[in-house]
Protein backbone atom coordinates (compact mmCIF):
# COMPACT_ATOMS: atom_id res chain seq x y z
CA UNK A 1 0.00 0.00 0.00
CA UNK A 2 1.03 3.36 -0.89
CA UNK A 3 1.24 6.37 1.25
CA UNK A 4 2.80 10.12 1.41
CA UNK A 5 4.85 11.68 3.62
CA UNK A 6 4.87 15.54 3.32
CA UNK A 7 8.09 17.45 5.30
CA UNK A 8 8.74 20.95 6.45
CA UNK A 9 10.77 22.32 8.45
CA UNK A 10 8.94 22.80 11.99
CA UNK A 11 8.33 25.22 14.68
CA UNK A 12 8.79 25.74 18.24
CA UNK A 13 5.65 24.70 20.72
CA UNK A 14 5.08 27.87 21.72
CA UNK A 15 6.63 31.60 21.39
CA UNK A 16 8.60 31.64 24.49
CA UNK A 17 11.99 31.05 25.56
CA UNK A 18 11.68 28.01 27.26
CA UNK A 19 10.20 26.07 24.08
CA UNK A 20 12.41 28.13 21.43
CA UNK A 21 15.68 27.32 22.93
CA UNK A 22 15.15 23.29 22.69
CA UNK A 23 13.63 24.06 19.48
CA UNK A 24 17.11 25.50 18.57
CA UNK A 25 19.11 23.57 19.54
CA UNK A 26 17.98 20.76 17.59
CA UNK A 27 17.90 22.39 14.42
CA UNK A 28 20.97 24.24 14.98
CA UNK A 29 22.80 20.79 16.28
CA UNK A 30 21.87 19.16 13.17
CA UNK A 31 25.03 18.55 11.30
CA UNK A 32 23.89 19.31 7.74
CA UNK A 33 23.08 23.24 9.09
CA UNK A 34 25.99 23.60 10.88
CA UNK A 35 27.98 21.31 9.23
CA UNK A 36 31.48 21.34 11.27
CA UNK A 37 32.86 19.15 13.48
CA UNK A 38 30.89 18.23 15.96
CA UNK A 39 32.53 19.98 19.63
CA UNK A 40 33.25 22.93 17.51
CA UNK A 41 29.08 22.65 16.68
CA UNK A 42 28.46 22.31 20.31
CA UNK A 43 31.03 25.30 21.18
CA UNK A 44 28.86 27.61 18.75
CA UNK A 45 25.64 26.21 19.25
CA UNK A 46 25.26 25.95 23.03
CA UNK A 47 28.38 27.75 24.02
CA UNK A 48 27.79 31.08 22.18
CA UNK A 49 24.12 31.52 20.06
CA UNK A 50 22.02 29.80 22.66
CA UNK A 51 22.76 32.30 25.26
CA UNK A 52 20.74 35.37 23.56
CA UNK A 53 19.40 33.65 20.52
CA UNK A 54 16.39 31.85 22.47
CA UNK A 55 15.25 35.30 23.85
CA UNK A 56 15.36 36.94 20.87
CA UNK A 57 13.66 34.08 18.79
CA UNK A 58 10.66 33.57 21.23
CA UNK A 59 10.31 37.39 20.92
CA UNK A 60 10.46 37.11 16.73
CA UNK A 61 8.29 34.17 16.72
CA UNK A 62 5.71 36.52 19.64
CA UNK A 63 5.32 38.86 16.82
CA UNK A 64 3.80 36.44 14.03
CA UNK A 65 2.08 33.40 16.55
CA UNK A 66 -1.89 32.41 15.81
CA UNK A 67 -4.11 31.53 18.11
CA UNK A 68 -4.43 28.30 15.99
CA UNK A 69 -0.34 27.89 16.90
CA UNK A 70 2.53 28.17 15.12
CA UNK A 71 2.13 29.60 11.19
CA UNK A 72 3.98 27.14 9.33
CA UNK A 73 2.71 24.21 11.15
CA UNK A 74 -1.00 25.68 10.68
CA UNK A 75 -0.88 26.08 6.87
CA UNK A 76 0.83 22.99 6.32
CA UNK A 77 -1.68 21.19 8.19
CA UNK A 78 -4.33 23.17 5.78
CA UNK A 79 -2.55 22.10 2.92
CA UNK A 80 -2.56 18.33 3.69
CA UNK A 81 -6.27 18.50 4.73
CA UNK A 82 -6.46 20.33 1.47
CA UNK A 83 -4.43 17.47 -0.93
CA UNK A 84 -6.11 14.45 1.24
CA UNK A 85 -9.62 14.38 -0.38
CA UNK A 86 -7.55 14.96 -4.10
CA UNK A 87 -5.97 11.32 -3.68
CA UNK A 88 -6.51 7.76 -3.14
CA UNK A 89 -3.95 7.21 -0.79
CA UNK A 90 -2.85 8.31 3.14
CA UNK A 91 -1.32 11.73 3.20
CA UNK A 92 0.56 12.34 6.44
CA UNK A 93 2.73 15.69 7.77
CA UNK A 94 5.58 15.52 9.67
CA UNK A 95 8.23 18.40 10.63
CA UNK A 96 12.44 17.51 10.72
CA UNK A 97 12.40 19.46 13.70
CA UNK A 98 10.18 19.65 17.00
CA UNK A 99 7.59 17.65 18.11
CA UNK A 100 5.79 16.59 14.87
CA UNK A 101 8.63 14.61 14.22
CA UNK A 102 9.49 12.27 10.99
CA UNK A 103 9.52 9.23 13.38
CA UNK A 104 5.61 9.94 14.02
CA UNK A 105 4.49 10.32 10.75
CA UNK A 106 5.67 7.39 9.18
CA UNK A 107 4.14 5.71 12.15
CA UNK A 108 0.73 7.31 11.50
CA UNK A 109 1.26 5.46 7.87
CA UNK A 110 2.55 2.50 9.15
CA UNK A 111 -0.74 2.10 11.00
CA UNK A 112 -2.62 2.47 8.12
CA UNK A 113 -0.84 -0.27 6.41
CA UNK A 114 1.86 1.85 4.65
CA UNK A 115 4.40 0.07 2.89
CA UNK A 116 6.04 2.47 -0.08
CA UNK A 117 6.12 5.99 0.81
CA UNK A 118 6.70 9.12 -1.31
CA UNK A 119 8.82 11.23 0.87
CA UNK A 120 8.16 14.69 -0.04
CA UNK A 121 10.03 17.71 1.42
CA UNK A 122 8.41 20.87 1.21
CA UNK A 123 11.14 22.69 -0.47
CA UNK A 124 10.90 23.73 -4.09
CA UNK A 125 14.96 23.70 -4.31
CA UNK A 126 17.28 21.39 -3.10
CA UNK A 127 19.82 22.70 -0.34
CA UNK A 128 21.90 20.33 2.31
CA UNK A 129 20.08 22.59 5.76
CA UNK A 130 16.59 21.71 4.31
CA UNK A 131 16.08 18.24 1.66
CA UNK A 132 19.29 16.19 2.67
CA UNK A 133 18.62 16.45 6.22
CA UNK A 134 15.06 15.44 5.77
CA UNK A 135 16.25 12.42 3.37
CA UNK A 136 18.70 11.51 5.81
CA UNK A 137 16.75 11.35 8.81
CA UNK A 138 14.18 9.47 7.39
CA UNK A 139 15.98 7.05 6.33
CA UNK A 140 17.57 6.70 9.65
CA UNK A 141 14.27 6.31 10.88
CA UNK A 142 13.38 3.67 8.45
CA UNK A 143 16.06 1.28 9.00
CA UNK A 144 15.71 1.64 12.96
CA UNK A 145 12.09 1.40 12.75
CA UNK A 146 10.32 0.62 9.63
CA UNK A 147 12.25 -1.91 7.69
CA UNK A 148 9.66 -3.06 5.23
CA UNK A 149 9.00 0.41 3.83
CA UNK A 150 10.46 1.83 1.20
CA UNK A 151 11.25 5.49 -0.12
CA UNK A 152 10.27 7.21 -3.20
CA UNK A 153 11.86 10.50 -2.94
CA UNK A 154 10.69 13.64 -3.95
CA UNK A 155 12.99 15.57 -6.48
CA UNK A 156 13.52 19.17 -6.10
CA UNK A 157 10.62 20.52 -8.02
CA UNK A 158 11.96 24.19 -8.63
CA UNK A 159 11.34 24.28 -12.40
CA UNK A 160 8.35 21.84 -12.56
CA UNK A 161 6.40 23.73 -15.25
CA UNK A 162 3.18 23.51 -12.93
CA UNK A 163 4.96 24.88 -9.66
CA UNK A 164 5.87 27.69 -11.81
CA UNK A 165 2.62 28.43 -12.86
CA UNK A 166 1.20 28.34 -9.50
CA UNK A 167 3.93 30.31 -8.25
CA UNK A 168 3.66 33.39 -11.03
CA UNK A 169 -0.27 33.37 -10.70
CA UNK A 170 -0.22 33.55 -7.11
CA UNK A 171 2.49 36.29 -7.26
CA UNK A 172 0.05 38.38 -10.25
CA UNK A 173 -2.99 37.75 -7.90
CA UNK A 174 -1.41 39.28 -5.03
CA UNK A 175 -0.03 42.17 -7.39
CA UNK A 176 -3.43 43.22 -8.53
CA UNK A 177 -3.86 46.65 -7.24
CA UNK A 178 -0.03 47.17 -6.41
CA UNK A 179 1.48 49.82 -7.94
CA UNK A 180 5.16 48.02 -7.76
CA UNK A 181 8.67 49.89 -8.91
CA UNK A 182 10.48 46.30 -8.63
CA UNK A 183 9.90 42.96 -7.60
CA UNK A 184 12.66 41.01 -5.37
CA UNK A 185 12.98 37.85 -5.65
CA UNK A 186 14.54 37.12 -1.78
CA UNK A 187 15.80 33.21 -1.35
CA UNK A 188 16.95 31.65 2.29
CA UNK A 189 20.53 32.25 2.37
CA UNK A 190 22.74 29.25 2.99
CA UNK A 191 26.93 29.04 3.06
CA UNK A 192 28.53 29.44 -0.28
CA UNK A 193 30.60 26.01 1.29
CA UNK A 194 27.34 24.51 1.21
CA UNK A 195 27.26 24.92 -2.80
CA UNK A 196 30.78 23.56 -3.01
CA UNK A 197 29.69 20.39 -0.95
CA UNK A 198 27.02 19.39 -2.93
CA UNK A 199 28.37 19.97 -6.13
CA UNK A 200 28.48 15.56 -7.47
CA UNK A 201 31.25 16.83 -10.24
CA UNK A 202 33.69 18.30 -7.40
CA UNK A 203 34.64 21.02 -9.72
CA UNK A 204 31.46 22.65 -11.35
CA UNK A 205 30.58 25.17 -8.74
CA UNK A 206 32.65 28.57 -8.23
CA UNK A 207 30.09 30.89 -7.43
CA UNK A 208 31.74 32.86 -10.05
CA UNK A 209 28.35 34.36 -12.02
CA UNK A 210 28.81 31.81 -15.09
CA UNK A 211 28.33 28.55 -13.35
CA UNK A 212 24.71 28.01 -12.76
CA UNK A 213 24.20 29.21 -16.21
CA UNK A 214 26.28 26.98 -17.58
CA UNK A 215 24.64 23.19 -17.85
CA UNK A 216 26.10 20.76 -15.34
CA UNK A 217 24.78 17.81 -13.66
CA UNK A 218 25.86 19.67 -10.49
CA UNK A 219 22.64 22.20 -10.70
CA UNK A 220 20.55 19.21 -9.88
CA UNK A 221 22.00 19.91 -6.31
CA UNK A 222 22.68 23.60 -6.98
CA UNK A 223 20.69 25.23 -4.28
CA UNK A 224 21.74 28.58 -6.03
CA UNK A 225 21.46 27.63 -9.66
CA UNK A 226 17.79 26.22 -8.73
CA UNK A 227 16.90 29.82 -7.15
CA UNK A 228 18.19 31.49 -10.24
CA UNK A 229 16.02 29.30 -12.83
CA UNK A 230 13.10 29.20 -10.46
CA UNK A 231 13.04 33.21 -10.75
CA UNK A 232 13.76 33.49 -14.33
CA UNK A 233 10.89 31.20 -15.09
CA UNK A 234 8.66 33.04 -13.25
CA UNK A 235 9.92 36.21 -14.91
CA UNK A 236 9.23 34.80 -17.98
CA UNK A 237 5.60 33.91 -17.35
CA UNK A 238 5.23 37.24 -15.50
CA UNK A 239 7.09 39.27 -19.07
CA UNK A 240 9.10 41.17 -16.41
CA UNK A 241 11.52 43.58 -18.25
CA UNK A 242 15.31 42.85 -16.10
CA UNK A 243 15.04 46.27 -14.27
CA UNK A 244 11.54 45.54 -12.91
CA UNK A 245 13.29 42.56 -10.63
CA UNK A 246 15.93 41.10 -8.48
CA UNK A 247 17.19 38.22 -6.54
CA UNK A 248 18.76 38.49 -3.22
CA UNK A 249 19.52 36.01 -0.02
CA UNK A 250 18.05 36.61 3.55
CA UNK A 251 18.73 35.05 7.14
CA UNK A 252 22.47 34.75 7.13
CA UNK A 253 24.71 33.54 10.09
CA UNK A 254 27.76 36.11 11.03
CA UNK A 255 31.24 34.22 10.48
CA UNK A 256 30.56 32.77 7.10
CA UNK A 257 30.86 33.87 3.25
CA UNK A 258 27.00 33.55 2.53
CA UNK A 259 25.14 33.13 -0.84
CA UNK A 260 24.94 37.21 -2.06
CA UNK A 261 23.34 39.68 -2.49
CA UNK A 262 21.93 40.21 0.91
CA UNK A 263 18.40 40.75 1.36
CA UNK A 264 18.74 43.42 3.96
CA UNK A 265 21.73 45.41 2.15
CA UNK A 266 19.77 45.62 -1.36
CA UNK A 267 16.41 46.85 0.43
CA UNK A 268 18.28 49.32 2.77
CA UNK A 269 19.41 50.53 -1.36
CA UNK A 270 16.19 50.57 -3.37
CA UNK A 271 14.67 54.05 -2.05
CA UNK A 272 17.96 55.84 -2.91
CA UNK A 273 17.50 54.38 -6.19
CA UNK A 274 14.02 55.26 -6.96
CA UNK A 275 12.19 52.28 -5.65
CA UNK A 276 9.71 53.59 -3.74
CA UNK A 277 7.35 50.83 -3.83
CA UNK A 278 8.85 47.87 -3.31
CA UNK A 279 6.90 43.75 -3.66
CA UNK A 280 9.40 40.81 -2.16
CA UNK A 281 8.43 37.02 -2.60
CA UNK A 282 10.11 34.11 -0.97
CA UNK A 283 10.32 31.02 -3.31
CA UNK A 284 12.75 29.32 -0.91
CA UNK A 285 9.31 28.67 1.58
CA UNK A 286 5.81 26.80 0.38
CA UNK A 287 4.51 27.79 3.52
CA UNK A 288 4.83 31.69 5.72
CA UNK A 289 7.06 31.10 8.80
CA UNK A 290 9.48 33.37 10.85
CA UNK A 291 11.70 34.14 7.94
CA UNK A 292 8.82 35.61 5.30
CA UNK A 293 6.52 36.91 8.54
CA UNK A 294 8.76 38.53 10.87
CA UNK A 295 12.54 39.04 9.07
CA UNK A 296 10.38 39.86 5.66
CA UNK A 297 6.83 41.33 5.75
CA UNK A 298 8.15 43.16 9.30
CA UNK A 299 11.66 44.13 10.06
CA UNK A 300 12.28 44.24 6.21
CA UNK A 301 9.48 46.56 5.86
CA UNK A 302 10.44 48.73 8.51
CA UNK A 303 14.39 49.55 7.18
CA UNK A 304 12.23 49.66 3.79
CA UNK A 305 10.38 52.54 4.90
CA UNK A 306 13.27 54.28 7.31
CA UNK A 307 15.66 54.41 4.17
CA UNK A 308 12.74 56.33 2.58
CA UNK A 309 10.28 53.67 0.92
CA UNK A 310 6.50 54.17 0.61
CA UNK A 311 4.88 51.42 -0.17
CA UNK A 312 6.08 47.73 0.55
CA UNK A 313 4.14 44.38 -0.13
CA UNK A 314 5.10 40.88 1.44
CA UNK A 315 3.80 38.38 -1.39
CA UNK A 316 2.33 35.58 0.33
CA UNK A 317 3.63 32.23 0.01
CA UNK A 318 1.87 28.62 -1.60
CA UNK A 319 0.63 28.11 1.40
CA UNK A 320 -2.99 26.40 1.23
CA UNK A 321 -3.89 27.64 -2.45
CA UNK A 322 -6.20 25.56 -4.16
CA UNK A 323 -4.08 25.69 -7.43
CA UNK A 324 -1.26 24.47 -5.47
CA UNK A 325 -2.77 21.91 -3.62
CA UNK A 326 -4.30 20.57 -7.18
CA UNK A 327 -0.91 20.30 -8.24
CA UNK A 328 0.40 18.56 -5.26
CA UNK A 329 -2.38 16.00 -5.41
CA UNK A 330 -1.25 15.76 -9.10
CA UNK A 331 2.17 14.72 -8.87
CA UNK A 332 0.90 12.33 -5.49
CA UNK A 333 -1.99 10.57 -8.10
CA UNK A 334 0.80 10.23 -10.49
CA UNK A 335 3.21 8.31 -8.66
CA UNK A 336 0.65 6.26 -7.01
CA UNK A 337 -1.14 4.79 -10.02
Amino acid sequence: MKGVLLVNLGSPESPTTKDVKPYLDEFLMDKYVIDVPYLLRAFLVRGIILRKRPEESAHAYAKIWWEEGSPLVVLSERMQKKVQPLVNVPVALAMRYGSMTIEKGLQELHDKGVTEVMLFPLYPQYAMASTLTILVKAEEIRKKKFPQMTFTDVPAFYNKPDYIKNLADSIQKHLVGFDYDHLLFSYHGIPERHIRKTDVTKSHCKIDGSCCNTPSPAHDFCYRHQCYETTRQVVKLLGLPADKYSLTFQSRLAGDKWLEPYTDVEIDKMPGKGIKNLAVVTPAFVSDCLETLEEIAMRAKEDFEANGGKEFLAVPCLNDDDEWCQTVSNWINDWAK
